[in-house]
């Protein structure tokens, strides 16, 4: 459903970046329709400005014939001027009348001549104002013409350009609708199934319900007059209750403290690589022990420093005694946890010892600070060092009392209130994490002061060695500590969450309490093993009958047999009948026996199956205990190969216990009975896990195969 909602939401938006398009493309091909209109009347100007110019051209062309006939006719009047002139001085003597009329037509000829020239100067200046104009005009109307054309050809660009854009988007988008139907009709039909199913579900559903309430009256009915008393109704009745049995519990304590204690071993490593290499760095720095006697206040913290041993190995050893402890047939809870009281005296132990030592370090500290190549840079590393130590000593000593109080309980039930345990447990996480910090700001410091004692001229190869060597046993006692406190942290509601308790209440156990719990639990297990108990096969009703004859007639012969005299018996066996009788008789015994030995070697063929099977068992134990002797140090294989004995001897007292059994058990007929162990309820769960593991398998399968087959049907719908 999540993947259709996402299709559908990127359908509607692709759906609305087409309608966006869709609106600028009808806008550009407007803008392309207007300039192109734009463009047409501009070149239906362009044509009225040409005509209007080849007009005037005419106009022009017209004005200069007329010109040039003025001008003519200028010239003949002048020449008539001339001559009119000539002749005028020829008749001055005729008299005035002839002259005065020559002058008064030169006066009219001079005026029409200069109305004509300024005529013609007129046209000329108009003729070119309107050439200059129209040059003007068909120069802009060109301009405007050419980026009309321009941008006419970027529209047309950008309008193929969205065509084929919104072309392939809209297959794009036809193809995502195709699809869409398609699972659009998948999830209708699951939609009706899923109303079907539902319906049945609500009939089903209101039967249950019908079902439920007639139990309840039922149930309530029986409680009503069965039940007289209800325990569990008062808290301090209910408080006396023997809690159950919690299985999961106990596998996930085991599991815990198996982690926790494989960051103990880690821990416990680097501290006494940190405490090892501090004494091999007294020895050097200051002063060399091998060149001159070192002070008196190192030469006893050296002393103390070689005693870490028996302080920080008895926390590993305890802690694993706490581990084997836990087991799967025991109640872990604080209260009954006695060996937790072990680990906190050892750690105890261990926090007086640096509480011991921390004096010794710190004027070790200040010895260095007075040597005379010590800088200002290194004295004040030093302090740093101190204050780190005196936070780290402080830590554990607030570790030790959490410790202490937890471990206290199962001494003392009343030593602690119950609301106040899950206060002790994040006091301590917090402290965890604080022993963290403390360790990662002392390598810090240790690092920056190893840096500044390599810039020294008097630094010896032995002093960088020792020096490396304790920064990394510094860094890997910040990594383990980090992850213990990371651990403890994760599992905070675990340690805190009451384990085991009566139904209904958070009272805590108290030791008769688990007690009577695995009394309990031991007899149940032995009534579940007495009432599965295999019945031994039985024969079938015709056999059985059969049989029956057969022994009744061999029972009469025998007895009329002995009826008779000995001498008559003679006789009577020399016949054939009692001969014949007395064959069937030992054939029957024959058969008898070998039955006998048949159900006898298939018991033992039985046996020996069993018998192998622990053998095999018991060779793979012994295997693993030896690969973890080998894998431990020799100080430690004493207490293994002790283990391996004593696990021999009890496998051999098992086999011979087994054997007796199997010897008991002969009389059953094809059968061997064994008491079923914790090892069978294992095999069980290991079988039903891989029942559920193969079943869960499968329906990953189906579901692949599904999603692959709606896959092929949307593609094959979306090519067809």
């Amino acid at each position: 459903m999540a993947h259709v909602t996402d299709l559908q939401s990127k359908y509607s938006k692709l759906a609305q970046e087409y309608s966006k398009l869709r609106a600028q493309n009808q806008v550009l091909k407007k803008a392309v329709v207007d300039e192109q209109a734009t463009s047409v009347s501009l070149k239906e100007q362009l044509k009225q400005r040409d005509q209007s110019l080849r007009k005037q051209e005419q106009e022009m062309d017209s004005l200069s014939f007329r010109n040039q006939q003025l001008a003519k006719r200028v010239e003949l009047l002048q020449e008539e001027l001339a001559v009119s002139e000539a002749k005028g001085r020829k008749g001055k003597s005729k008299g005035d009348s002839p002259s005065q009329h020559g002058l008064e037509t030169k006066s009219v000829f001079d005026e029409d001549l200069q109305k004509k020239i300024e005529e013609n100067e007129r046209l000329h200046i108009q003729f070119y104002e309107a050439d200059e104009q129209h040059r003007r005009q068909e120069a802009e109307l060109k301009a405007r013409l050419q980026e009309l054309e321009k941008e006419s050809k970027q529209h047309q660009a950008a309008v193929d350009g969205l065509s084929a854009k919104y072309t392939d988007t809209i297959e794009r988008l036809q193809n995502d609708k195709a699809r869409l139907e398609v699972k659009t009709q998948t999830l209708e039909r699951e939609a009706k199934e899923c109303r079907v199913r539902t319906e049945e579900c609500q009939q089903q559903l209101k039967r249950c319900q019908s079902e439920l309430n007639r139990q309840v009256k039922q149930s309530s009915s029986v409680i009503q007059e069965k039940v007289p008393f209800n325990d569990t109704k008062y808290g301090d009745y209910n408080s006396l209750n023997v809690p159950p049995h919690n299985r999961k519990h106990q596998l996930k304590a085991r599991d815990v403290v198996g982690q926790a204690l494989s960051f103990l071993q880690d821990l416990v490593a680097a501290l006494l690589n940190f405490h090892s290499y501090t004494e091999q760095r007294v020895h050097i720095y200051p002063r060399d022990s091998s060149i001159e006697p070192i002070s008196p206040l190192n030469q006893k913290f050296s002393q103390y420093l070689h005693e870490n041993a028996a302080y920080v190995r008895p926390l590993e050893d305890s802690f694993m005694q706490l581990h084997q402890s836990i087991t799967e047939d025991t109640v872990t809870v604080l209260e009954t946890v006695v060996k937790l009281k072990s680990f906190a005296e050892h750690f105890s132990l261990y926090t007086h010892f640096l509480k011991k030592l921390l004096p010794y370090q710190l004027k070790s500290l200040e010895e260095e600070c007075e040597a005379p190549l010590c800088t200002a840079a290194l004295t004040a590393k030093n302090q740093e060092l101190q204050r780190d130590m005196k936070r780290v000593t402080s830590v554990f000593d607030k570790l030790q009392n959490y410790i202490n109080i937890l471990a206290l309980l199962s001494v003392r039930q009343d030593a602690l209130p119950q609301s106040s345990i899950s206060a002790v447990f994040t006091q301590l996480a917090a402290c965890l994490h604080s022993l963290y910090d403390a360790i990662k700001e002392m390598s810090k410091h240790y690092n920056q002061k190893a840096s500044l004692e390599q810039e020294l001229p008097t630094i010896t190869q032995k002093l960088c060695t020792t020096s490396e060597c304790l920064l990394g046993s510094l860094a890997s006692l910040t990594s383990s500590t980090g992850k213990i406190a990371t651990f403890f942290s994760n599992n905070l509601d675990f340690f805190t969450s009451p384990g085991y308790s009566p139904r209904g209440t958070t009272a805590t156990l108290n030791p008769l309490q688990a007690e009577n719990m695995l009394a309990n639990k031991k007899k149940a297990a032995a009534y579940i093993h007495a009432i599965t108990k295999p019945r031994p096969q039985s024969v079938p009703y015709r056999e059985a009958l059969s049989n029956r004859r057969i022994l009744t007639s061999s029972t009469e012969s025998r007895e009329g047999l002995s009826q008779q005299p000995s001498s008559q018996k003679l006789t009577v066996c020399s016949s054939p009948l009692p001969v014949g009788l007395l064959q069937v008789q030992q054939s029957q015994e024959k058969i008898a026996r070998l039955e006998q030995e048949k159900e006898h070697w298939l018991l033992e063929a039985q046996l020996g199956k069993v018998r192998l099977e622990k053998e095999n068992q018991r060779i793979t134990d012994l295997e693993a205990q030896l690969a973890e002797v080998l894998g431990r140090s020799p100080n430690s294989q004493a207490a293994p190969a002790s283990s391996i004995a004593q696990s021999h001897e009890e496998a051999e007292r098992e086999q011979k216990a087994g054997g007796k059994e199997a010897t008991l058990c002969t009389s059953l007929v094809g059968m061997l009975c064994t008491t079923p162990t914790v090892e069978h309820v294992g095999d069980e769960e290991s079988r039903e896990q891989l029942i559920k593991t193969h079943y869960m398998a499968r329906v990953g399968e189906l579901t692949t195969q599904l999603q692959i087959s709606d896959s092929k049907a949307v593609h094959f719908h979306s090519e067809n």
